[in-house]
């Protein structure tokens, strides 16, 4: 029996981060600098993208992101109720009104005629969310977008590096959204970026994230902005991350295809869908386990603990459920499939960290049962 722990998630931080963040901390200068400038110029070129700007967390990319497309107060921004609620927390950030439309049960991605049917003449964007590592329904979503003149702002915190048609995330939308938290799939432990090709887009953001400052004019106050800087320490961590990325992907994509492998044709296992013409890159491996599986989640959850393996639910509530968004008059069945899904979903681990002989022991202890 394996004694020590299989981690859900594990920040990897090698000799590289350390030195980088030591050469950062002797140079002096530790706040926003050259080193952002580089993070910046080289993320871009990663997505694919004209500009990044970096901010400093994932909360602070969707905020500025929105901002920069114009939501303002009284707007309505479409998004889905199974996320993180940072994702619905920034649209009311600029006084807008978050509104939720029902997923894919497959992808867990929002449902593209779903959002249809959430369009009001209120309705400025579309905020959809790259789930768990795969980007969402762009084709369908983009023409949406285009035949009602909305702009779409990609959640794309949980996806560095994931593709569709050979695209990577941050570059489907008029601006895309990264987190570089502890935890994801390259980490700077706080910190975030906005990618777009569009350069207002990416000036508003430079001077929101500024205090309303532009770079050009030191202390003239152009509009209402924040403290949303990146620092340099930061940047030099994301800088070595991001030569490391393709290399995390590829593990995790190796050991979901492993443990989808090994679990298939489990009775109450639905092992995670993989759209065709996407590459998922799997910052959560995660099943569903269903009314015909053997034990219910909740006591599987405990039982795999005892067997030294962890695992999680993202995320055990859709947003519409909780207290402050029931207050705008949402309730139990508005959206049925967020709902069922919540109830069922388990995240295994899959993290670079996590080895063939992990799997192959994750797989056997799930087929005991």
């Amino acid at each position: 029996m394996i004694k020590k722990i299989i981690n859900i998630s594990q920040p990897i931080i090698g000799k590289e981060e350390i030195k980088a963040v030591v050469n950062v901390l002797k140079s002096g200068m530790i706040a926003q600098g050259e080193k952002v400038a580089e993070f910046e110029q080289n993320f871009a070129q990663f997505c694919g993208t004209k500009y990044a700007v970096a901010v400093s967390n994932g909360t602070a990319a969707l905020h500025s992101a929105l901002y920069a497309c114009g939501i303002k107060e009284g707007d309505e921004v479409i998004t889905s109720p199974f996320t993180f609620v940072a994702t619905a927390n920034s649209i009311l950030m600029q006084g807008a009104k978050p509104v939720f439309a029902d997923i894919n049960p497959l992808t867990f991605q929002i449902n593209a005629a779903e959002i249809e049917k959430k369009i009001t003449p209120k309705t400025k964007a579309i905020l959809p969310v790259d789930l768990y590592g795969q980007v969402y329904d762009a084709e369908k979503i983009n023409a949406l977008a285009k035949k009602h003149n909305l702009k779409i702002i990609e959640d794309a915190c949980q996806a560095h590096g994931a593709e569709f048609n050979g695209r990577k995330a941050g570059s489907f939308a008029n601006a895309g959204c990264f987190s570089f938290y502890a935890t994801k799939n390259m980490a700077t432990g706080e910190g975030g970026m906005v990618t777009t090709n569009d350069e207002n887009i990416a000036g508003a953001i430079k001077m929101f994230r500024h205090h309303g400052q532009s770079g050009k004019a030191r202390y003239e106050y152009f509009d209402l902005g924040y403290n949303y800087r990146l620092t340099n320490i930061a940047a030099a961590i994301g800088l070595e991350q991001l030569k490391k990325i393709e290399d995390f992907n590829r593990k995790r994509i190796k050991n979901a295809i492993m443990l989808s492998e090994g679990l298939k044709n489990i009775k109450g296992i639905i092992t995670p869908t993989v759209e065709e013409n996407y590459k998922h890159v799997f910052h959560q491996y995660t099943i569903r386990v269903t009314e015909d599986f053997k034990m219910k989640r909740d006591d599987l959850i405990q039982y795999l603990k005892g067997q030294g393996i962890g695992s999680a639910i993202f995320y055990p509530k859709p947003l519409h459920l909780h207290s402050y968004f029931v207050k705008m008059g949402y309730k139990a069945g508005d959206f049925p499939i967020a709902e069922k899904i919540s109830e069922e979903v388990l995240s295994l681990p899959v993290n670079p960290l996590v080895s063939e002989k992990n799997i192959e022991y994750i797989v056997e202890t799930i087929r005991k049962i």
